[in-house]
């Protein structure tokens, strides 16, 4: 195999979140009285955690008075809904345990709220992915780009970054590769076009799961 693991992002790459996501930024921002946004313009602003995103939603980001409790509010509905239209993309399920029973190591690092992160790798990958970790700012882990969260996943692992490949759908996957000085294997099927990764300076355009494997197999 060309890797011995693969740290993979979550939304966008293994799960298509964005019903949910979208749900719950909406039900956050009726709450306050606020312009509610569509899927596409909810997909525009995920990438750098729940904060940034709430920030991208509400009219007056974060030095609107009330952007605390549409954080709070978005977060508690999310974590109540998160799960409601949530599935893994096609192929994703049958990739992970190929890679499993190849002895490929797996991860996720996602900059999603770390509870969220567990909760849904729990449910859906609970027998091919072993460790999950999200944005875990307050105990001193910087978010993707940084490398804080590949790193620790890494050493969970017990590998190091020149074994490892980053999995993802975005321009922050493609940022927090280069980072960790690891290959990024870009995936189209997520919320960033194909034309827009290569934009953002994506080497490895992959289409489908088949390919992510193939890619991985050295085929």
């Amino acid at each position: 195999m060309k890797y011995q693991a693969l740290i993979f992002d979550l939304d966008g790459t293994l799960l298509d979140t964005l019903d949910d996501l979208a749900d719950s930024v909406n039900a956050a921002l009726r709450m306050h009285g606020y312009p509610t946004k569509t899927r596409d313009e909810v997909c525009a602003a995920v990438g750098n955690g729940m904060a940034k995103l709430i920030e991208r939603v509400v009219p007056g980001g974060r030095e609107d008075l009330l952007f605390d409790r549409v954080l709070a509010d978005f977060k508690q509905y999310y974590g109540a809904h998160c799960e409601d239209k949530t599935a893994p993309y096609p192929g994703i399920p049958e990739l992970l345990e190929k890679l499993r029973e190849s002895g490929v190591k797996t991860a996720i690092v996602s900059n999603k709220a770390d509870y969220a992160v567990k909760k849904l790798a729990k449910a859906w990958f609970a027998d091919t992915v072993p460790v999950a970790i999200g944005e875990n700012e307050a105990a001193g882990i910087r978010k993707k780009p940084a490398p804080d969260t590949v790193d620790l996943a890494l050493r969970e692992l017990g590998l190091t970054r020149d074994q490892a490949a980053y999995v993802g759908d975005s321009e922050v996957d493609i940022v927090t590769a280069r980072n960790c000085e690891m290959p990024c294997l870009s995936v189209t099927w997520g919320f960033r076009s194909r034309d827009y990764l290569k934009a953002e300076g994506a080497e490895t355009l992959l289409d489908t799961a088949q390919a992510l494997w193939e890619e991985v197999c050295g085929e």
